[in-house]
């Protein structure tokens, strides 16, 4: 009767050490709790999730750091020339432009905040994306679209999102312009010899350049001298710190193009 009574009282504590054992998943186990969630059971035995507080403050934060986005360009381009275009589709990483599309490239601070912009403009219409770059302090996307309303209407949605106006944009600063005349033999086969995807440059021809910042702001001006004149789109560089844009052609052409080039920049400043 003691050694009964002895096991009894052995296995008395083992039977309560399993009933508080949170690893066993017996019926009495408090109901689990999902991070930012809370998880209810009714009745029925069915469960719902309700967002809890400490959830509403994390997607407070995410919209406050979207509106924190900074709109460093906005440019908008009603038709894409042809060499522009062709320019654009040969560093393009997703869908390629072609001659008369609409384009819209944004360039956003910091540079991870590209992703989130890009997500807001592809669900907003039925734009495509032909190039994403993202880089440490800047990040940059080109969208295009052969309806100007749809490209439009996608960059509208945008500057709902951060909070901005194509007035805030950053101004666009020339940090450098020159027109070379009759360039040399050496200095146009170095010119080819780099990395460039447009056209060569031919001896003899002359060349006018064009350096800004932010760097974006060269694809109006590119895409408005190809318009106002008969020229060669040897380089156009639209991301980085600077953007580079260097057309040639014979003098009297580089230079109407030129003309409508700084125009082009320094409307940017006057909206």
């Amino acid at each position: 009767m003691e050694r009964a009574r002895s096991r009894s009282t052995l296995r008395a504590p083992l039977r309560s050490e399993l009933r508080s054992d949170p690893l066993r998943g017996d019926s009495r186990r408090e109901a689990p709790r999902i991070t930012g969630t809370e998880v209810r059971s009714d009745s029925s035995g069915a469960s719902c999730v309700i967002t809890t507080d400490s959830e509403g403050r994390r997607l407070a934060n995410q919209t406050s750091h979207v509106q924190s986005i900074e709109l460093r360009s906005y440019v908008f381009l009603d038709s894409l020339q042809p060499q522009l275009a062709a320019y654009m589709g040969t560093v393009s990483q997703g869908f390629l432009p072609i001659p008369g599309d609409a384009c819209l490239w944004l360039e956003v601070s910091p540079g991870m905040a590209v992703h989130r912009v890009t997500d807001i403009a592809l669900k907003a219409s039925t734009v495509r994306l032909g190039q994403m770059v993202v880089e440490r302090a800047f990040g940059s996307l080109g969208l295009y679209h052969r309806d100007q309303s749809n490209v439009l209407h996608s960059g509208d949605v945008v500057l709902e999102a951060i909070g901005s106006r194509v007035e805030q944009r950053s101004p666009c600063e020339v940090t450098w312009t020159e027109i070379i005349r009759a360039i040399t033999p050496d200095h146009a086969v170095l010119i080819n010899r780099q990395n460039r995807r447009g056209s060569m440059i031919q001896a003899g021809m002359s060349i006018f350049i064009l350096e800004t910042e932010p760097a974006g702001y060269v694809l109006i001006a590119a895409n408005e001298a190809e318009k106002a004149s008969n020229i060669t789109v040897v380089d156009v560089k639209a991301v980085g710190a600077f953007g580079r844009l260097t057309l040639a052609g014979r003098e009297g052409d580089v230079e109407e193009a030129a003309s409508a080039a700084m125009r082009a920049v320094a409307h940017i400043n006057d909206r």
